[in-house]
C-alpha cells in the first residue's frame, strides 16, 4: 500500500513495522511471531517468560489457543506474568488476570504453576513490592534471563498494548513513573483511566526485553502512533513524555503490529536500513 505524501517521515530507532489490513491477520501474524521466540527461548535457556498486558491485547492471542499451535508449542516451558494489573480482585471485570485467564490460559495447557498473577489480597504498594520480589527470585534462578548490561530481569517478550494517549502497561504521559530507574516494579494511585490503583513495569524492565512488541488498532491510536515512532516532536500535539516512545530495547528487538487505521498517519517513509515496514 504505497502512501503520497509531501511530508517527510523519520524513524524514531530502529524497529519493525507491521501493518495489517485487519485484527484477525494480526492475531494469525501475532500467533506465529510468538510462537518463533518461543521456540528460540526454549531451546536457548529452557524456559520462555513472557509477560502480558490487559485490555484488548488478551483478543489478540486466540489463535495461539488452535491448531497447529496449540499441540507443537512446548507450553510446559511457558512462565506468564504481566506487566501490569489492575488493583482488583482477580475475579473482577477489569482484572487483566481474570481476561486473560478465560480470553487465553484457560484455553491451552500452561502448567498452573507457572502463572505469577499479582496478590489481590494486599495493598498496590505490597502488592508491588511483592511482584519484584517475585521476579528477583525468578532472576537469581534464571527462569528469567538478567540483562548484561543493567542487571534488570531480561523476560524473553514483553507483548503491550498503546493506548490512544500513548500509554503502555500502566505507565501514562507525563506521570513520574515514567522516571523510575531503580525499582523493577512499581504502584501508582491516581491512573487517568479507572481504576486509579495499578501496578507497572517500569521503563528500565521494559526496555531490558530480548523481545518487545506493540499491538495498536483503530484510528483513535494513529497520532499516538506517529509520535511514538517518530523523532518528529515538534508541535501542540508532541507530549514530552509519551510512554510508546520511550519503549527503547537496550539490547533487543521492538515490533509493531498496527491495522491500517492506527498506521494512517504514516505517510511517508524514508529509505532507511534501520527502519523495516511490512504490509500484509
Amino acid at each position: 500500500m504505497e502512501r503520497e505524501s509531501s511530508t517527510t517521515y523519520e524513524p524514531k530507532r530502529n524497529c519493525e513495522i507491521r501493518v495489517f489490513e485487519s485484527s484477525d491477520e494480526i492475531s494469525t501474524d501475532l500467533a506465529e511471531y510468538i510462537s518463533q521466540i518461543s521456540e528460540i527461548s526454549v531451546k536457548e535457556r529452557g524456559y520462555f517468560a513472557i509477560a502480558l498486558s490487559g485490555g484488548p491485547l488478551v483478543s489478540f492471542l486466540g489463535k495461539l489457543c488452535e491448531a497447529p499451535y496449540n499441540k507443537t508449542l512446548d507450553w510446559s516451558k511457558w512462565y506468564i506474568f504481566w506487566s501490569d494489573e489492575r488493583a482488583v480482585a482477580k475475579n473482577h471485570a477489569e482484572s487483566n488476570y481474570k481476561l486473560t485467564k478465560e480470553g487465553f490460559i484457560a484455553k491451552v495447557p500452561i502448567l498452573h504453576g507457572h502463572v505469577y498473577s499479582i496478590n489481590d489480597n494486599a495493598t498496590v504498594e505490597d502488592a508491588a513490592t511483592d511482584y519484584e520480589f517475585m521476579i528477583r527470585q525468578l532472576v537469581k534462578i534464571r527462569t528469567i534471563g538478567v540483562s548484561e548490561r543493567n542487571d534488570c530481569p531480561k523476560f524473553d517478550l514483553i507483548l503491550l498494548a498503546m493506548g490512544a494517549d500513548g500509554h503502555v502497561a500502566s505507565l501514562f504521559p507525563n506521570h513520574p513513573a515514567m522516571e523510575l530507574k531503580d525499582d523493577w516494579v512499581t504502584y501508582i494511585t491516581d491512573s487517568p483511566q479507572p481504576p486509579p490503583e495499578r501496578i507497572t513495569f517500569t521503563l528500565p524492565v521494559i526496555n531490558s526485553a530480548s523481545n518487545i512488541a506493540i499491538v495498536s488498532t483503530g484510528d483513535d491510536k494513529a497520532n499516538a502512533v506517529h509520535l511514538a515512532v517518530s523523532d518528529t516532536t515538534e508541535g501542540p500535539d508532541a507530549p514530552t513524555s509519551l510512554p510508546a516512545r520511550m519503549v527503547q530495547p537496550t539490547d533487543g528487538k521492538l515490533v509493531w503490529f498496527l491495522d491500517k487505521e492506527a498506521a494512517s498517519s504514516l505517510e511517508s517513509m524514508n529509505d532507511d536500513a534501520s527502519y523495516e515496514r511490512h504490509e500484509y
